[in-house]
C-alpha cells in the first residue's frame, strides 16, 4: 500500500542538498552494515507499521534464517529512508539490503549507492517490463519490485444502480462525466479524490493526464490541459467536491466510505476498507478520455543491494534477495502488503484465490513508472510544478493552460 509516508517527496531528488541534511543521518554503527557483527547483515525498509512480530517482520527474519546469517532489521518512514539511505552510502555504512519506494531508486542510482541486478546476476526475466521499469535507469535495473499496487475506481453499487447509472457503460470521459451527471441528478454525489498539494495529488491527476495522451515532458500540452480542465469541470459542477484540494487518499476514501459517493479514485491498499465498508462496492479501471484504460502510475518497492566496500558481503545479500522474490513469498505479499505481484505467474494465482483482484492486475499491466521513460531524478522537478497547478486551477487562481504553462515553465528550469 502507499498512503502518504509512502509516497516519494520532491526532496529525495535534490542531491545538491545532502550536505543539509545531516541531521537526519542514520549512518551509525548500530544500523549499517559496518557494524555489523559475523553473521548478522543490516536490512532496512519503509514499514514503521510492521513490527517483528508482524507477517512482514518475521518473512525477513525467515530469510535471514534461511542464508544462515541474523538480519537486523531498521524501518523508516519513506522519505526518512531515503535521507538516512544517501548520508549512510556517503559514510560507507549503507545497509546491505534496501527495500525503497520505486522512485526513490533513481534517486539513489544518482548518487552511485545502488548495484545493478546484473552485476549481481539476479535473474529478473520472470518481472513484467512495466513494472521493473520504475526501477530501471539507462537500461539497467537497479532493484527488483516485490509487488505493485496503483488506482483505479471504487465504485457503489446501490448508488449507481439508483441513479440507474451501469458501471460497464463507463467507458471514457464522456460517459463517466455522464454517470456522475446522473447521480447528482439522483440526490447522491459523484466522485472523490486527492488533488492535494503533494506527491499523492500528481499520483492521483496521473491517470487524467496520461489516459488523455500527455506526457511529463509537456505539461502544458492540449492534451495535459485536456485533463486538468476535466477535474476542473467537475469540482465547478458539483461533480466532486472542493475538498479535493485538502484530500489525501486517506481522506477522499473517508469520503467514499460514506456510501454517498458513487466513484472514488484510491488505490489497491484500500482493497481491506473496501470489504468493511458497509455497502457492495466494485472496482472498475480508470477511463482514457476516449475510451479503454488509461495509463496508472505504479506504486510499490523494490529490494536492492547498496554498494558495500566489502563485496563478499553480497552473495549472502543474494540470498536474502532472492528469498524475499520467490514466488512463495510474492504471492504472501498479497495479505502482507496489498500488493500485486510483479510476475503473470503469480498474479495468476492471486486472482485464483482472490477474485477481487482480477481488476488491480488488469490496472498494473497498464501502469507506468513515474521516472520511466528516461525521466529518473527529473521527475520530482515535474511533479511538483504539476500538482501546484492543479491546485491553482480547482481554487480558481489560474486558468487549466494558465497553470500548466506555469507548471512547464517551472519543469524547464528544474
Amino acid at each position: 500500500m502507499i498512503p502518504t509516508h509512502r509516497i516519494l517527496l520532491a526532496t529525495l531528488a535534490a542531491l545538491g542538498t545532502l550536505a543539509s541534511l545531516t541531521a537526519c543521518s542514520g549512518g551509525s554503527g548500530s544500523s549499517g552494515s559496518s557494524g555489523a557483527a559475523d553473521g548478522t547483515y543490516t536490512f532496512w525498509d519503509p514499514y514503521p507499521q510492521f513490527d517483528a512480530s508482524s507477517p512482514w517482520g518475521k518473512r525477513v527474519s525467515q530469510c535471514g534464517t534461511k542464508a544462515g546469517i541474523t538480519v537486523k532489521r531498521t524501518a523508516y518512514d519513506t522519505t526518512d529512508l531515503g535521507n538516512k539511505a544517501l548520508l549512510a552510502a556517503q559514510q560507507g555504512n549503507a545497509p546491505d539490503v534496501m527495500l525503497v519506494d520505486n522512485p526513490v531508486v533513481s534517486t539513489l542510482v544518482k548518487a552511485d549507492i545502488l548495484n545493478t541486478t546484473s552485476d549481481l546476476r539476479l535473474d529478473t526475466s520472470s518481472i513484467q517490463k512495466n513494472i521493473i521499469g520504475a526501477g530501471t535507469v539507462d537500461k539497467s535495473a537497479y532493484g527488483i519490485p516485490i509487488g505493485a499496487n496503483t488506482l483505479a475506481l471504487y465504485y457503489n453499487k446501490k448508488v449507481l444502480s439508483a441513479a440507474g447509472v451501469d458501471p460497464a457503460s463507463v467507458k471514457d470521459w464522456d460517459s463517466l462525466t455522464a454517470a456522475l451527471k446522473k447521480v447528482k441528478s439522483a440526490g447522491k454525489k459523484g466522485i472523490t479524490f486527492s488533488a492535494i498539494n503533494t506527491e499523492e495529488g500528481s499520483f492521483q491527476f496521473l491517470p487524467w493526464f496520461w489516459g488523455a495522451g500527455a506526457e511529463l515532458t509537456e505539461l502544458n500540452s492540449p492534451k495535459g490541459v485536456a485533463a486538468l480542465s476535466l477535474w476542473k469541470s467537475w469540482t465547478e459542477n458539483g461533480l466532486a467536491p472542493k475538498d479535493v484540494l485538502q484530500n489525501t487518499q486517506t481522506t477522499s476514501w473517508q469520503e467514499f466510505a460514506t456510501g454517498d459517493y458513487a466513484f472514488g479514485e484510491n488505490g489497491t491498499w484500500q482493497l481491506a476498507n473496501a470489504k468493511e465498508a458497509g455497502f457492495d462496492y466494485g472496482v472498475i479501471n480508470i477511463p482514457g478520455q476516449h475510451g479503454g484504460s488509461a495509463p496508472v502510475p505504479t506504486g510499490g518497492e523494490f529490494v536492492t543491494v547498496p554498494v558495500q566496500k566489502d563485496s563478499a558481503r553480497y552473495e549472502v545479500s543474494k540470498k536474502i534477495v532472492t528469498c524475499l522474490i520467490s514466488d512463495a513469498n510474492l504471492l504472501a505479499s498479497d495479505t502482507t502488503l496489498t500488493y500485486v505481484a510483479p510476475t503473470s505467474a503469480v498474479q495468476a494465482e492471486q486472482v485464483k484465490r482472490s477474485p477481487e483482484l482480477g481488476p488491480w492486475v488488469d490496472a498494473v499491466a497498464a501502469a507506468r513508472g513515474r521516472t520511466s521513460g528516461g525521466l529518473g531524478v527529473k521527475y520530482p522537478t515535474i511533479s511538483q510544478p504539476m500538482w501546484t497547478a492543479v491546485q491553482a486551477a480547482l481554487s480558481g487562481g489560474k486558468s487549466p493552460k494558465e497553470a500548466l504553462d506555469t507548471a512547464q515553465s517551472s519543469a524547464r528550469k528544474g
